[in-house]
């Protein structure tokens, strides 16, 4: 078999028929017999091929100028903030952006994908849904299509990687709450799952141990990564008999969501109980209370991300790297930071 790319060649081979034949199958042709279909099919998967329908169309010998960018939730502004970063750079370099939305679904991530490789993709950037494995991305590795990972890593998948130093923001959050004389500090949504549910624990933990602060397990309630499911947290979080007084939430949609879920409760957000979001979404800025939160530039590593990405579709090869983001803790009004007299205590 052939070096590199997977060909119509090497699927004639392996399935002991002619190329003509295996081009007929490619296009659904009823002149081929059920039974070499089904075995010109069974190389097609094996092999990991992807009809390229618009190099068959076009007969184009150039590669694309498309990126395919997947996303596992665009109603969070996190990801849309990312891909204008990424459209800032693809753009500029003679390139178009195919933008679309898993909603943390394998088989419709399985789906896109497929349909941007017959497009001919130069390049994709993904944040991947829960329960991607490192085998989703060896068709793609097979095939030579750089892959940049973005905010969620993949162990084992040998693809780049952008990722945020999720660990030092939570620890410099909690180290922060701690500082205000918060004593019960509780870790607020997420899906326990992903690799960055974890790392954020792990620096929620951190900072809890640097103020010397007990870790209590009832103080963690994930859910949802969203507003709703933040506040389905905070709801949660009441009801424990020993209440925190301030939350880090594991994103800057739970942390809104939260602040509802207090208001229903005619708590106010920085005045009955403080809330730290992660991200630093555009809105964090405008909200009200302004929302305290860790730093992750959503369009600075959608920049970074394409940056990469273009950089191996330009060497012609795809070398795998990885890289961690600085985060830094951006301190508003939501946390309570600056109220004069303000005396935390546990609700009861």
């Amino acid at each position: 078999m052939s070096k590199g790319r997977v060909t119509v060649v090497d699927i004639a081979h392996a399935a002991g028929v002619s190329k003509s034949t295996v081009s007929l199958v490619l296009q659904g042709s009823p002149l081929v017999n059920e039974a070499t279909r089904a075995k010109v099919n069974a190389v097609i998967r094996d092999l990991g091929y992807v009809y390229n329908r618009a190099a068959a169309n076009l007969r184009q010998t150039a590669s694309s100028k498309i990126i395919g960018i997947v996303v596992n939730d665009l109603t969070n502004s996190f990801f849309a903030e990312l891909a204008v970063g990424v459209d800032m750079v693809v753009q500029s370099a003679g390139y178009v952006q195919f933008l679309s939305n898993t909603g943390e679904s394998i088989d419709r991530q399985r789906e896109v994908i497929a349909s941007m490789r017959e497009h001919g993709i130069s390049g994709l950037i993904i944040s991947p849904a829960r329960g991607t494995e490192a085998a989703d991305f060896k068709p793609l590795v097979a095939s030579g299509i750089p892959v940049v990972l973005t905010v969620r890593n993949i162990s084992g998948a040998k693809v780049s990687s952008l990722l945020s130093d999720n660990r030092m923001g939570a620890a410099q959050a909690v180290a922060h709450l701690a500082g205000l004389g918060h004593r019960r500090i509780a870790f607020l949504g997420g899906f326990p799952d992903t690799a960055v549910f974890e790392d954020r624990l792990k620096g929620f933990r951190d900072g809890l141990a640097a103020a010397g602060l007990p870790f209590a397990e009832e103080l963690i309630v994930g859910s949802a990564p969203s507003r709703a499911g933040g506040v389905e947290a905070i709801e949660r979080a009441m009801l424990i008999a020993e209440r925190p007084t301030a939350a880090l939430c594991f994103n800057d949609a739970v942390a809104f969501g939260v602040c509802d879920g207090l208001r229903a409760r005619r708590m106010e957000p920085g005045a009955d109980f403080a809330v730290i979001g992660f991200d630093d979404v555009i809105e964090a800025k405008t909200a009200v209370p302004a929302l305290t939160t860790v730093n992750v530039d959503p369009q600075g590593m959608g920049r970074r991300a394409a940056q990469l990405l273009m950089k191996q579709i330009n060497a012609g090869k795809a070398e795998p790297e990885a890289i961690v983001g600085a985060v830094r803790l951006v301190v508003r009004q939501s946390c309570g930071a600056g109220m004069k007299n303000q005396q935390w205590r546990n609700a009861v």
